[in-house]
């Protein structure tokens, strides 16, 4: 079975395609501007050096949030114009829990994501990807004091606690989630855990 894995989430893209539990071809690095622009010769090149074509895919992976509100509506939107054009299977990632597959040396793993003001995305998992701290909009002081003895925080973002940066695994987390049902790429959509600025603005009569 062939997958491709998709996560414009954050500043650091990632795009792969996978054979069963291989990584046969892999794009993970920092892209700061113009992810629109990039993003399709980032996937071309991926496919070009995988020796596997679009129509090889049967399951589309895609971390539909939180994080980056732009970032996020790209990589869902790119997914599901691929899952539906190819009739395949498309499963939706938390970007949290891919945090979250970063090896440690601590029993529990803190994913965060800043979320500016304060605040967070943030969840607890341990180092079998369950769950004991729902993904969540936080503010951080509140995530920190809810944060099991024995855990380590990972982060791309410079934040002022103690953190290590993410590597992670994607074998493990596609391995996770294989057996999902999956979902209709019309009925995908970001899971941003906030509303968009402009929603709040909205809400509050600003606009």
């Amino acid at each position: 079975m062939n997958y491709l894995f998709i996560d414009t989430s954050s500043s650091t893209a990632i795009v792969a395609i996978m054979k069963d539990t291989n990584i046969v071809s892999c794009f993970n690095e920092k892209v700061d501007n113009d992810l629109s622009v990039k993003i399709f010769p980032i996937i071309e090149s991926v496919f070009n050096n995988s020796g596997i074509t679009p129509n090889d895919i049967d399951t589309i992976f895609v971390v539909n949030g939180p994080g980056s509100f732009t970032g996020v509506r790209i990589g869902v939107t790119i997914a599901k114009t691929y899952a539906w054009s190819l009739n395949v299977k498309i499963v939706p990632i938390s970007s949290l829990e891919l945090l979250a597959t970063t090896k440690i040396a601590g029993e529990y793993v803190v994913p965060m994501i800043d979320a500016r003001r304060n605040f967070v995305y943030g969840g607890i998992y341990d180092n079998d990807l369950n769950v004991k701290y729902n993904d969540n909009y936080i503010d951080i002081d509140e995530l920190i004091s809810l944060v099991p003895k024995n855990s380590i925080i990972v982060s791309y973002d410079e934040l002022d606690i103690d953190h290590i940066k993410p590597n992670v695994d994607l074998v493990k987390i596609v391995s996770k989630h294989l057996n999902d049902e999956g979902v209709n790429p019309h009925q995908l959509n970001p899971n941003y855990l906030k509303k968009t600025e402009a929603e709040e603005n909205l809400s509050k009569g600003n606009i």
